[in-house]
């Protein structure tokens, strides 16, 4: 596996990592992942994450014809989002970094299963938060069943 740099990027990707790349590609970079999960809805659509635990990254790749990757979930606090190691900023940092570069669509919500969640519709970002403190990064984009990425 190469040295991945732990940068944030919305509708881009993780570093060297960016979305619309092939499994094969990923995996140049990533090397085996620790465990994978494929998962299929009641449309038949299918999504399968590939885990890199000793990361804490989560890699998901989508697409009926040709899977590419899609989203990116990630609890390493070493992560940086536009120059700033994310997992130390408070929620209100990580509004107003969002804003300053150019990200405003925002919605709060609590979810039922306890974390508190700020998403940036624009930016496809969600920041899942507990007791005040940054827990879960899962960022992605929109891919169509040939496996392209759609614009938002």
């Amino acid at each position: 596996m190469k040295e991945l740099e732990l940068n944030v990027i919305p509708l881009k990707g993780l570093g060297a990592l960016y979305f619309g790349m092939s499994v094969e590609e990923m995996t140049q970079i990533m090397g085996e992942s620790t465990e994978v999960e494929d998962i299929t809805d009641e449309d038949d659509f299918s999504t399968t994450i590939l885990n890199y635990n000793d990361l804490g990254i989560s890699i998901f790749f989508e697409g009926v014809d040709a899977p590419v990757l899609a989203c990116i979930e990630t609890d390493n606090t070493n992560c940086m989002l536009f120059g700033q190691k994310v997992f130390t900023l408070s929620e209100a940092r990580i509004i107003e970094l969002m804003n300053e570069n150019g990200f405003s669509d925002m919605d709060i919500d609590d979810e039922e299963w306890g974390e508190h969640r700020v998403s940036f519709e624009d930016g496809l970002i969600d920041f899942y938060f507990r007791e005040g403190e940054l827990t879960t990064i899962n960022w992605g984009v929109l891919i169509n069943d040939q496996g392209d990425v759609e614009a938002l």
